[in-house]
């Protein structure tokens, strides 16, 4: 156990730590996650539900 507290194996441990992260990093910056429709090509969010129509409001007059 004594080898394991040399500080070229902690350096080489933290070495491979940082370089680890680094390459995973580079790995996911390219992904794409379910990016289907482009912001022009998005469709509408509204649905015939969510229109309100003149005629559907209730009247004021009395």
């Amino acid at each position: 156990m004594e080898w394991l507290t040399n500080p070229y194996v902690i350096i080489a441990i933290v070495v491979a730590v940082v370089v680890s992260n680094i390459m995973a990093l580079k790995y996911t910056a390219n992904a794409k996650f379910g990016l289907k429709y482009k912001d022009k090509d998005k469709p509408d969010d509204k649905t015939d539900a969510d229109e309100t129509h003149p005629d559907d409001t209730p009247s004021t007059k009395k």
